[in-house]
């Protein structure tokens, strides 16, 4: 780590100065000021699709908190530590409580969220963490968190490394979600109007549920068998379930009420959350969490998908629950489903297949990209991995 440094964050920063948000969740109406939550900051991106809102006159009480695109922002509260560059498509917003706005000098905002993703940079947060009621970071303790400063050629080598790889899984997450919306496009433009059938989901499809084997009986777990569970799907960029949190044995899968189901069923999770929607990739089972369909004609199975997601509100009105919404898999064998003369659906799964196979494939190899990045990114951050080398393997990944 020749020329490698070490600076408080303090000293990296304008006017040494560190604002955190301190205005106050609002309204999700339509009017006012936009603001960024702590759970709007995730994985190097701010979600902006349903944003709080606040009186202007609020905002403009505290306009050292006014986003004007390129500052950094660090969560303080819960899931502490999570960064994101803010765009300039976000000029004017505002941030919440438990945010920290970092407006950097002499380094780049990148520059800081990569440190702040690096190993070493996790470890000095935790240790200053605040954890009596919630993880908390206080700002004092933050501004003296040692940031990594090598040779400016190295520095920027080391972000052109990284953002060659953003880059590409951006365009990724992009193709693939043009491909899934076309595909969803192409349905409802033959749906139409259509009525709905006298036959129902029951009637035309294998329906389905999972189990859980007995969290007592270790020989059960972490075994070959995928098992997926409803945040397994929730999580997903994509409808597209390749691999799951947790694994069982074939005794585990034997032991319960799921079965192994191929690839290509359509999962649903049918608890809490209704309509999160997977396309099974691999073989799997699933926990109870879920409503698993398997159309009598596996080549209705696009048509069968889009059919499910047209319906979730119709699905969540039959739902029940005491302590959470549930829907049956009786119920949901009830609801009539939508069909169209043969050769329409025949044209539609013809154009949905391949761009459901696209959207995919470009998931999957997202997740390589991030499996690479993941790896190189301490061994960067660490010195102990040249630029160069570095750079070779980033050109055979992408």
């Amino acid at each position: 780590m020749n020329g490698w440094r070490f600076s408080p964050l303090v000293d990296l920063v304008q006017e040494r100065q560190i604002s955190y948000g301190v205005v106050q969740p609002g309204n999700d109406s339509a009017t006012g000021i936009p603001i960024v939550r702590v759970k709007d900051v995730r994985n190097g991106i701010i979600d902006t699709s349903s944003p709080m809102r606040v009186a202007e006159e609020i905002s403009r009480a505290h306009s050292r908190t006014t986003l004007v695109g390129g500052e950094l922002l660090l969560t303080l509260v819960g899931t502490v530590g999570e960064s994101a560059v803010v765009p300039e498509s976000l000029a004017g917003w505002n941030v919440a409580r438990a945010i920290a706005v970092i407006r950097p000098e002499g380094v780049s905002s990148r520059w800081l969220q990569l440190c702040f993703e690096s190993p070493k940079t996790i470890e000095s947060i935790r240790g200053v963490l605040n954890t009596t009621v919630q993880a908390t970071l206080n700002l004092s303790d933050l501004k003296q968190i040692p940031i990594p400063i090598p040779p400016e050629p190295i520095r920027l080598g080391i972000e052109e490394v990284v953002r060659a790889l953003d880059d590409k899984i951006a365009a990724n997450t992009t193709l693939a979600g043009t491909a899934e919306k076309l595909a969803a496009t192409e349905f409802h433009r033959r749906v139409g109007h259509l009525p709905f059938s006298q036959q129902a989901f029951g009637d035309l499809a294998k329906v389905s549920g999972g189990g859980t084997p007995s969290t007592s009986i270790p020989e059960f777990w972490s075994g070959d068998v995928l098992w997926a569970t409803p945040t397994d799907v929730t999580a997903l960029k994509g409808p597209y379930l390749s691999a799951t949190s947790r694994r069982i044995s074939d005794a585990g899968l034997a032991a319960c009420a799921s079965e192994l189901y191929p690839p290509g069923a359509i999962l649903m999770t049918s608890r809490a959350t209704i309509g999160a929607f997977a396309l099974a990739q691999e073989p799997m089972a699933v926990n109870q969490g879920f409503i698993v369909v398997q159309p009598h004609d596996p080549d209705l199975r696009f048509w069968f998908f889009h059919e499910m997601r047209s319906r979730v509100e119709e699905f969540i009105s039959l739902a029940n629950g005491a302590t959470f919404l549930e829907l049956s898999r009786g119920n949901f064998k009830k609801f009539k489903v939508r069909l169209a003369e043969p050769h329409v659906m025949e044209q539609f799964v013809a154009l949905a297949e391949p761009l459901h196979a696209a959207a995919a494939n470009a998931l999957s190899e997202n997740a390589k990209l991030a499996a690479t990045r993941d790896a190189l990114l301490p061994q960067l951050m660490s010195g102990k991995l040249r630029v160069k080398d570095a750079e070779a393997l980033v050109a055979a990944a992408v």
